[in-house]
């Protein structure tokens, strides 16, 4: 079937398996041999995260500014990140910090799995309201954001008993309110 092996306690946990839940063996083991060979895969899609160079360069453009000093002086700059904490410009964490505020999500961050993400977006690093509702911007009605919106609702609601979650929920809403607030 495949050059991939499976280790005896994979063997032994397909057999648990089928006996406890009347399931084929078979299947079991073809399902088995398919994730060990598909794992594989995913090292093949690792996306590089951007040097401080290449984060420093997009928030330069940003603020059409040629380097930090221009930065600091920038009035755009200052307007932008008042309120914020102070940002020390030696780290690369203050650069990705402001790209994720100002450009978007960094490249090795993109499709993220995992508690809070949804369609891809970890709710609790970026504020993408449209990215996570699915939608398009320039085309998205009232309509097709309410339909999103009780999609979503649906599933994180924290009366659901299942798949419930206020944390979640609450970024769900607040999301929402802001494109709606946005029409």
């Amino acid at each position: 079937m495949a050059q991939a092996t499976l280790t005896p306690k994979v063997k032994d946990e397909i057999t648990r398996l089928s006996e406890t839940n009347k399931v084929d063996a078979k299947l079991l083991e073809e399902f088995a041999y398919f994730v060990v060979k598909n794992s594989d895969k995913k090292s093949d899609k690792s996306v590089k995260s951007l040097s401080i160079d290449e984060l420093k360069t997009a928030i330069y453009n940003r603020f059409s500014v040629n380097n930090t000093d221009d930065l600091k002086r920038s009035g755009a700059f200052k307007m932008a990140t008042e309120g914020m904490e102070k940002l020390n410009f030696r780290f690369k964490s203050s650069w990705e910090l402001m790209y994720r505020k100002f450009i978007g999500i960094l490249p090795h961050e993109q499709n993220q799995e995992g508690y809070g993400c949804i369609n891809g977006i970890d709710v609790f690093q970026y504020f993408k309201p449209w990215q996570v509702f699915g939608l398009d911007p320039k085309i998205a009605t009232k309509d097709d954001i309410k339909k999103a919106y009780y999609r979503l609702s649906k599933i994180y609601h924290p009366d659901n008993p299942e798949t419930g979650d206020r944390q979640i929920f609450e970024k769900i809403e607040i999301m929402y309110k802001s494109i709606v607030f946005e029409l």
